[in-house]
């Protein structure tokens, strides 16, 4: 297992944020000595491939980008790399994450699912060998009056309900039409993404807008996320040429609480664990922590975890929300504060300080807890917790 530090670490390793990152990337090692209080978080290098083989055979014969947006959904791009180069391309948001990639000496496609901010980008671009996504006029503009020799492969988003970026299907036709005069541009890909996979409005109404403005135009296509290949693959079978599944790579159910994660076949890929760091008594009455929203109807054992929120534990999350003690499913009680969360040591009789703690993920007695449940109790999404995780907890990557 490779731990690695967190930018909280550079002074006290004498080193400045470039300096780690850059050993970061190259695979540093640090000494549990460096990490005084007990919290990681562990990437699953073999979850990560198993859920991309998941998502492939959902895809049928579409190839597959692995979304790496937000530092690869909170997992950091460089953790992330190893289980996911069976991709066929990598998705991304941003220039310096399509950097990041190119240093990991991945030489296959890199889109810019947003496209370009600015037209100096574009020179980037070429320089990098990014395909990018073109969503609206200005970004065409950038496009014409760049001057080139290496001609862009690009794709052509739809605005097909989902209404946040794309153009609408009335101007679908007249961007493609401008794009394929510039030579500026080389091939044309279409694509769009749907707002409602998840859920019971489906797919059907984007996808026929989609196919009336685009069923005669040649280019490959991009259709499908997470819940989409997931639900409605029968619908979309050999109507996609590359897909792009997300939180489904990253071991999270899309509809969750509809499906889980286990009903899908997906795996977690971050665990986030600590240990107990206190043990209390409480009397009947006693209360628990800011508030004393929680108080206990009779005698119970209690225990403090080195887990708050600010390692990115979901504040929301109250008294019920899930947790695993000793690989013991149990449940937190009161308040989240800062730097520690209570939880019931009823169900785990054993358990003492220095026990082992499950926020989400894999226990180290097999047990799982999903990710999506403790979303689930915070009022939120996995997403967010993925991508929460702060700066001060350390990386482990297995």
């Amino acid at each position: 297992m490779r731990v690695y530090s967190t930018l909280g670490d550079a002074k006290m390793k004498g080193l400045d944020p470039p300096t780690l990152a850059q050993a970061l990337a190259n695979g540093l090692t640090l000494s549990h000595s460096t990490m005084p209080r007990p919290i990681l978080a562990t990437v699953h290098t073999d979850a990560l491939r198993h859920n991309l083989v998941r998502m492939r055979a959902a895809a049928g014969d579409a190839r597959i980008w692995a979304i790496v947006k937000a530092n690869a959904y909170g997992h950091g791009i460089e953790r992330a790399f190893e289980g996911l180069r069976s991709a066929d391309g990598f998705a991304v948001l941003d220039l310096g994450e399509a950097q990041r990639l190119r240093s990991l000496d991945w030489r296959g496609p890199i889109l810019l699912i947003e496209g370009i901010f600015e037209a100096r980008d574009l020179e980037l671009c070429s320089r990098l060998g990014l395909w990018h996504v073109v969503h609206c006029q200005e970004q065409i503009n950038m496009l014409a009056a760049h001057k080139t020799q290496l001609p862009h492969r690009v794709f052509l988003k739809m605005n097909s309900g989902m209404n946040r970026l794309g153009f609408t299907p009335e101007r679908f036709r007249a961007a493609w039409t401008r794009l394929n005069a510039l030579p500026q541009v080389d091939d044309i890909s279409l694509m769009t993404h749907f707002s409602d996979a998840d859920g019971p409005i489906g797919v059907d109404a984007q996808l026929q807008a989609f196919e009336a403005v685009t069923h005669d135009l040649p280019g490959e296509r991009s259709l499908s996320n997470s819940a989409a290949m997931l639900r409605h693959a029968g619908a979309l079978a050999e109507r996609s040429d590359w897909v792009r599944p997300g939180i489904g790579v990253y071991g999270s159910a899309a509809d969750f609480p509809q499906h889980s994660a286990a009903d899908w076949g997906l795996r977690p890929t971050m665990t986030l664990s600590a240990r107990l760091i206190g043990v209390q008594q409480l009397a009947a009455g006693d209360s628990v922590g800011y508030g004393s929203i929680f108080r206990a109807e009779h005698a119970m054992r209690i225990g403090m975890v080195a887990c708050g929120y600010a390692d990115g534990y979901p504040r929301h999350c109250d008294t019920g929300t899930p947790v695993l003690v000793s690989g013991v499913r149990t449940q937190l009680l009161g308040r989240v504060s800062m730097d520690m969360i209570t939880v019931d040591l009823t169900p785990v009789p054993d358990a003492r300080i220095g026990s082992d703690v499950t926020l989400w993920g894999n226990a180290v007695n097999g047990a799982v807890l999903s990710i999506d449940e403790v979303a689930h109790a915070a009022g939120t999404v996995s997403y967010e917790l993925m991508c929460a995780v702060s700066a001060r907890v350390p990386f482990a990557v297995e």
